[in-house]
């Protein structure tokens, strides 16, 4: 059985600054990606285009799971 939704009870840090299209850091990674779709169960107001805030993120439906493991994998203790 499955519990209803409950969204996350932080607010979003606030808006951030979209990245520079040029500039190439660890976030702007996971940002405007071609494949992004809004998670409609949030606020719109979080809709800043972030991997973390879309419909696939962390799941199989996502095409780019492969390097979020890999992300998750590069933190594990040795």
């Amino acid at each position: 059985m499955k519990g209803p939704f409950r969204p996350p009870a932080h607010a979003p840090a606030g808006p951030r600054a979209a990245p520079h299209p040029t500039e190439e850091s660890e976030e702007n990674r996971f940002f405007d990606r071609e494949c992004y779709e809004f998670n409609r169960q949030l606020k719109p107001a979080w809709n800043d285009r972030y991997c973390e805030h879309c419909r696939h993120y962390l799941t199989a439906r996502c095409p780019h799971i492969d390097e979020f493991l890999d992300d998750v994998e590069d933190l594990s203790p040795e």
